[in-house]
């Protein structure tokens, strides 16, 4: 059975004010994040810009 550990009030600050640079220790998932985010936006901004380039075309040109 195991055993059941009580924890102090300031070890239990201590645990929820330690910070850890997830970013950093993860490099490699952060740069797929980044280039994913930057494929998706420019994807988003081809669409709007061929619809609205169909709309003007649509109404001749002005």
């Amino acid at each position: 059975m195991a055993a059941i550990s009580l924890i102090t009030r300031d070890e239990a600050v201590q645990q929820l004010a330690k910070r850890s640079n997830w970013a950093g220790e993860n490099a490699g998932v952060m740069l797929v994040f980044c280039l994913l985010f930057v494929i998706g936006v420019g994807l988003i901004v081809l669409f709007i810009y061929r619809w609205m380039m169909g709309r003007k075309a649509a109404r001749g040109g002005q």
